[in-house]
């Protein structure tokens, strides 16, 4: 019912958005005597905001048309290489008439399932592609799947991710953003366990959910306050007509984007007052900002209910997968089968999405990957948003990730397939290190030894 009468709301406001169009355009006509007094830039504003905070956001371009390599500009193409009914796999390539053939680190970018569409990692993406051959998977919005597709579960979430890393091939290196981190390391446990071939080099997961009773947030105790009837009964919709959708059970974008306005209320209604002001005194490259942030921020895309209600029940309710229940088609995802992956965690010091420590329980689970392939970095200073893109993302966190990429890359390409045996390496009276033994966290461009303890559920900063 929420979703019809979210629909409802766009088609009445259709002939306000028209009149204020009209008001709009004659306010700022040159040919009116006033369009230069203080009351019809302030209509003018008015007129601006009604319409941005009305309007319906369509999904973003990536519009990455070029990158840099070495001081040279290399044209960049998009590709589709893989479609399913709910994620097509794009390949940004670089255009090898320009730099001709290079042996980067081909990197699968997991985008996040939550609501946004996958071009929020457009920053991402950008940093990356100078020295790595990048693919992302871009999710398809639920409403535009028809219902005879079939449905979109947490198991279809996880299969995607191994069909996509299978596609890309031997030597891929995942990253995985935010919601993906859950099953991305379900993925690659289960490949493990599966012994393929094609198991990535590494895997690196950011701002991940993995253990949710670790400093737990507002998004988390919301999760296990409410029973799971409740979010069936007030948050999933069914798609409207005409749809291509239509009847799909879905968790609506609209839904997710209130959640997200009303976690930083004061700071997004300060923004529209800026943008107020911005507008009388025709302050245009602060308008032209904002409206480059908002337009990304507010354009949502449903989620498949099936896929919502197993992640909420799966990784914030019963914690399956730190508490190694975690199943998927019968197998049971045991993250100690994880050998040949090297791991790298990456965490925001004021991240209020997913707090301090969560992503780094990945550690605890990884039990058999070797010491030295087991890295943990906080990034001081940043919030959720700011661990994957920003001014740190490109200055601090991505050289870091580049590094670990390109030495594991390295080790693989040079070492014997048969010394690969994923086995913990011996300390001198032959016992292996574990978790609950030291395993390395990055500090001040130095590499420290760390012990964590399993029993803790609290995180410590480790300062950058």
């Amino acid at each position: 019912m929420n979703y019809y009468l979210y629909e409802l709301a766009h088609i009445f406001n259709a002939p306000m958005r028209m009149a204020t169009h009209a008001l709009k355009m004659q306010v700022e006509s040159p040919f009116n005597p006033l369009s230069s007094t203080p009351l019809a830039k302030s209509m003018s504003a008015a007129c601006s905001l009604f319409e941005n905070a009305t309007r319906r956001y369509g999904k973003p371009e990536w519009d990455i048309q070029q990158t840099k390599v070495h001081g040279l500009d290399v044209p960049i193409h998009e590709f589709t290489v893989l479609a399913k009914p709910f994620c097509n796999l794009l390949h940004f390539k670089k255009d090898q008439a320009v730099i001709g053939s290079r042996d980067d680190p081909k990197v699968l970018i997991v985008a996040p399932m939550s609501g946004h569409y996958a071009t929020l990692l457009r920053g991402t993406v950008e940093a990356m592609l100078p020295e790595h051959d990048v693919y992302v998977t871009d999710w398809v919005d639920a409403r535009d799947v028809p219902l005879a597709a079939g449905s979109f579960g947490l198991n279809d979430f996880i299969d995607y991710v191994i069909e996509c890393i299978e596609h890309i091939g031997e030597g891929t290196h995942v990253l995985a953003v935010c919601q993906p981190a859950v099953p991305v390391l379900a993925a690659t446990a289960i490949m493990a366990a599966r012994k393929t071939p094609f198991q990535p080099h590494s895997m690196t997961l950011m701002g991940g959910p993995i253990d949710t009773r670790r400093n737990p947030t507002a998004v988390n105790n919301l999760a296990e306050s409410k029973p799971m009837s409740w979010f069936k009964q007030n948050v999933i919709s069914t798609v409207p007509f005409p749809n291509p959708g239509f009847m799909r059970p879905v968790y609506p974008g609209f839904v997710q984007l209130t959640g997200f306005m009303t976690m930083n209320l004061e700071r997004h209604t300060q923004a529209h007052v800026d943008l107020f002001n911005n507008l009388v005194k025709g302050d245009c490259d602060s308008v032209k900002q904002h409206n480059k942030f908002y337009e990304e921020y507010l354009a949502v895309m449903d989620l498949a209910a099936d896929f919502y209600l197993e992640t909420v029940e799966t990784v914030f309710k019963s914690h399956a997968l730190p508490k190694g229940t975690m199943v998927h088609r019968g197998e049971t995802v045991d993250c100690s089968k994880i050998k040949q992956t090297a791991l790298l965690t990456v965490e925001g010091e004021n991240d209020d999405i997913c707090g301090l420590g969560q992503t780094e329980a990945a550690h605890a689970l990884c039990k058999n990957i070797p010491v030295d392939e087991r890295y943990h970095y906080v990034q001081k200073g940043v919030g959720h948003y700011g661990v994957f893109n920003g001014t740190r993302w490109r200055t601090e966190i991505q050289p870091r990730l580049r590094e670990f990429i390109r030495s594991i890359d390295f080790k693989r390409k040079t070492q014997p397939k048969d010394a690969l045996t994923g086995k913990p390496k011996k300390n001198k009276k032959g016992r292996g290190l574990r978790m609950g033994l030291p395993y390395r966290v990055l500090q001040d461009d130095r590499e420290i030894h760390t012990p964590w303890d399993e029993q803790d559920t609290k995180s410590t900063l480790i300062k950058h």
